[in-house]
């Protein structure tokens, strides 16, 4: 899948014309890119539609119509933008009590390396970034990209691979069949590079 180019990014008069329906149509579609993993976790799949809007959306909180910063701004989200054979998402850890939160985040420690995609038998590890972590705790973000080999990807693009989301952190375990309006999301994504 192609990372978003700037030509694509519209000036902030331009956007703002256009917003409540680019918006409306991407929060319908972000909803069928959702998956509850268990009371207190959810991972969002991204693609170059859901990475365009967020860039948008900052740019527009922001004020920002400096080329550099916008060139920033491109830059730090098409990270999230997934390559070939790649699934990307943002995991969320959502407590609303304060005091509840921060123990959670400290039990998790290292939980982006107990986080994994499987399809038909074969776990492919997420991996991601960790900068910022403070030792001792996670955070309540996670950007990470799962890999699938070439069988894996072709398997769930095709729809007949069995997939499922994990976390099999000793404080936390889940496993989540990825099915339906999600599944199909990312057939779509995963068909970005075949």
């Amino acid at each position: 899948m192609k990372c978003v180019q700037r030509s694509e990014v519209l000036g902030l008069a331009e956007y703002e014309q256009i917003r409540p329906h680019f918006r409306g149509r991407l929060i319908a579609e972000k909803k069928q890119r959702r998956l509850a993993v268990g009371p207190v976790m959810t991972a969002v799949f991204e693609n170059r539609e859901t990475v365009l809007m967020q860039v948008q959306e900052m740019l527009r909180t922001e004020r920002i119509t400096k080329e550099s910063a916008i060139d920033h701004e491109l830059r730090t989200y098409n990270e999230l933008v997934p390559a070939d054979d790649e699934l990307s998402f943002c995991l969320f850890i959502e407590i609303s009590q304060k005091e509840e939160r921060e123990e959670m985040l400290e039990k998790l420690e290292g939980l982006e390396e107990f986080v994994a995609i499987e399809v038909d038998g074969e776990r492919f590890a997420a991996s991601g970034k960790r900068e910022g972590v403070e030792p001792g705790r996670t955070t309540a973000v996670h950007y990470l990209k799962v890999k699938l080999s070439k069988e894996g990807a072709a398997a769930l693009r095709d729809g007949h691979g069995a997939a499922s989301f994990i976390v099999d952190h000793a404080a936390y375990s889940q496993r989540i069949g990825i099915e339906g309006a999600l599944k199909q999301q990312l057939q779509a994504d995963l068909s970005w590079s075949s």
